[in-house]
């Protein structure tokens, strides 16, 4: 099993040199504060210069800071507690540039989740939800708003589509008693990883359930247990994780579907529309 990132530094501590013992004891006592700092803001925290910060993430097995900065910032999405985050988020952005820094840090998680993400798992994904014999939605907690964004566009589209509610524990389990081969499960999962979603994920994987995965990153408890993993950059903007990059995947997947099934949807919709004129479901004065 790889050593955690803190066990490593305290291991190598020792032999250390006095200005990356500064760095090493800070990053123990305060590595959720470290994750969001640049390397210059690190090295005046402790001390020490920037070249030195630099070459402690070298000694420590890092081929630069922003892959120390990264592994940092993986440990404190599943360490902080929200009251944690919130505290991080004070010390990382100015009050004054706070629209700036979210906004801008939205389009970049975008932009890098494109880069990286697995073509071929989305176009499989969208396959094999089209092909489903029942689809499946699973979200807890925040992730619920992503769950609720597919269920809602999906069950527009097709009659097989099944939002797995979260009232208590149990209850999952009841939801997708029958899931099985044919089935697909799209679960939705993000720091604070919610252990329900990871039982269920387990549950329909042994069943030979398909795993649709949308979390962010392959040290995800739902990512070894998926058949499609598609990863979504969701660093912290708050005391919780920005969804805007998974969202975006999420309105991929249902554009995706769309036109997979073009003419089966286009009746649906056509048939939607006729009773939502009937009934005056929509304001149509402006």
């Amino acid at each position: 099993m790889k050593p955690s990132l803190l066990y490593m530094i305290s291991e190598k501590m020792s032999a250390m040199s006095k200005g990356q013992r500064q760095i090493a004891s800070f990053l123990l006592e305060h590595y959720d504060r470290a994750a969001y700092m640049t390397a210059a803001k690190l090295g005046e925290e402790c001390g020490v210069s920037e070249s030195t910060v630099v070459r402690f993430a070298d000694e420590i097995g890092f081929s630069g800071y922003p892959e120390l900065q990264n592994a940092l910032r993986e440990l404190t999405k599943t360490k902080l507690t929200a009251a944690g985050r919130l505290e991080v988020t004070e010390n990382v952005f100015g009050r004054a540039e706070i629209l700036d820094r979210v906004l801008l840090g939205d389009a970049e998680k975008i932009r890098r989740t494109l880069e990286g993400l697995d073509r071929a798992a989305f176009g499989s994904a969208v396959e094999r939800i089209a092909a489903a014999r029942k689809v499946y939605i699973l979200g807890s907690r925040s992730s619920s708003i992503l769950a609720g964004f597919l269920n809602f566009n999906l069950r527009m589209m097709f009659d097989n589509v099944h939002n797995i509610e979260l009232s208590s524990g149990g209850e999952i389990f009841e939801q997708i008693l029958d899931i099985g081969e044919g089935d697909v499960l799209i679960a939705i999962s993000f720091p604070r990883y919610s252990k329900r979603t990871v039982r269920a994920v387990q549950y329909a994987h042994r069943a030979g359930c398909n795993v649709v995965a949308l979390t962010d990153s392959e040290a995800s408890p739902i990512a070894g247990e998926s058949d499609q993993l598609l990863l979504a950059k969701s660093d912290m903007a708050s005391f919780v994780d920005s969804l805007v990059a998974p969202l975006s995947i999420a309105d991929a997947l249902v554009a995706a579907l769309s036109m997979c099934r073009r003419e089966e949807v286009l009746s649906r919709l056509r048939r939607l529309e006729e009773i939502w004129d009937e009934y005056d479901i929509y304001d149509k004065n402006n």
